[in-house]
C-alpha cells in the first residue's frame, strides 16, 4: 500500500542563477531570480532594459540554490572573466554543436 506524501512548498524555495542566449546576436546574459519561469517570460516580453534589445532569448543553463547568498555569489562569479571562462567550458558542447558563439567579451 502506498501513502500519499504532501510536499511543503515553503521548504522547496530555490534561488536561480540562469544564462540566457540570443543566437542571432551572440548575446549572453547571466541573471538571478527566485521565479525562473516568470523571469524568462519577463525578459522575452522586453521588460528588462539589459536584454530588451536582444530578443528572443533562450534559456541555456540554470543552477538552483537553497541559499540566496550562494546564488548571488555564483551570479557575480559568472560575470567575471574567470566565470565567463567557466561558462564557456561548461557549455562547450552546446556551443560546438550549434556553432553558435565565438564567446569573446559578450554581455555576461
Amino acid at each position: 500500500m502506498h501513502r500519499m506524501v504532501r510536499l511543503n512548498t515553503k521548504t522547496m524555495k530555490f534561488y536561480y542563477v540562469y544564462v540566457l542566449y540570443n543566437k542571432n546576436r551572440s548575446f549572453i546574459y547571466v541573471g538571478y531570480s527566485t521565479n525562473l519561469k516568470q523571469r524568462i517570460i519577463e525578459h522575452n516580453k522586453g521588460y528588462s532594459k539589459s536584454t530588451k534589445g536582444y530578443l528572443p532569448l533562450e534559456l541555456i543553463h540554470y543552477e538552483a540554490y537553497k541559499n540566496k547568498i550562494d546564488a548571488k555569489r555564483r551570479e557575480q562569479y559568472f560575470k567575471t572573466t574567470k566565470g565567463k571562462t567557466t561558462l564557456k567550458t561548461m557549455l562547450k558542447e552546446y556551443f560546438n554543436d550549434k556553432n553558435k558563439l565565438t564567446f569573446n567579451n559578450h554581455h555576461l
